[in-house]
């Protein structure tokens, strides 16, 4: 399930006009359903999709939420201090390992 759509800072749609304007293309992280994924490209334009949120639109046909993208070609995105949460996080407090694999040791 998708999480609602969250207004983001003016800094962020700034640096994306910004990419826009230069013409960048590179590697865009961001969330999808809680899993971090990756898309390569050139920001083509950023629009409002009404009821789903504010979107860019990248030269390969891919669009993304502008409020769960993690880094835009290097630069923090409004998503960033979430996925350094995320990141953090204790997992389960197994270290990262599975049942199956903690008792093997």
């Amino acid at each position: 399930m998708e999480a609602s759509y969250l207004p983001v800072q003016w800094v962020y749609r700034e640096v994306i006009e910004e990419e826009i304007e230069k013409g960048t293309e590179g590697k865009i992280f961001y969330f999808s359903d809680q899993e971090v994924c990756e898309a390569y490209g050139k920001v083509l334009k950023m629009e409002e999709l009404e009821g789903k949120g504010l979107f860019i639109q990248l030269n390969n046909d891919f669009s993304i939420r502008i409020d769960r993208i993690i880094t835009l070609f290097g630069k923090p995105g409004a998503a960033y201090d979430e996925y350094n949460a995320y990141s953090n996080s204790c997992m389960d407090c197994m270290g990262g390992y599975t049942q199956e694999e903690l008792d093997k040791l």
